[in-house]
């Protein structure tokens, strides 16, 4: 049983789909998608892109002496 305040944290409702995952010997769980293509494909489309973020962030530290 998951407890109802992880429940309520991640927004878990009755009837879930989740899957359990070994990374390295760590277990965890984590939401199953319906469509994970769809769901890939929406992440790499995103407007806010990683590499956007990372540079920004870099320029930050340049303008503070880092």
């Amino acid at each position: 049983m998951i407890p109802a305040s992880i429940r309520e944290k991640y927004g878990l409702i009755p009837g879930a789909n989740l899957q359990v995952v070994d990374y390295g010997g760590a277990l965890e769980i984590v939401p199953a998608f319906k469509d994970p293509v769809k769901e890939g494909t929406s992440l790499l489309n995103r407007s806010d892109s990683l590499t956007q973020m990372v540079v920004e962030e870099h320029r930050r530290d340049l303008k503070r002496g880092k």
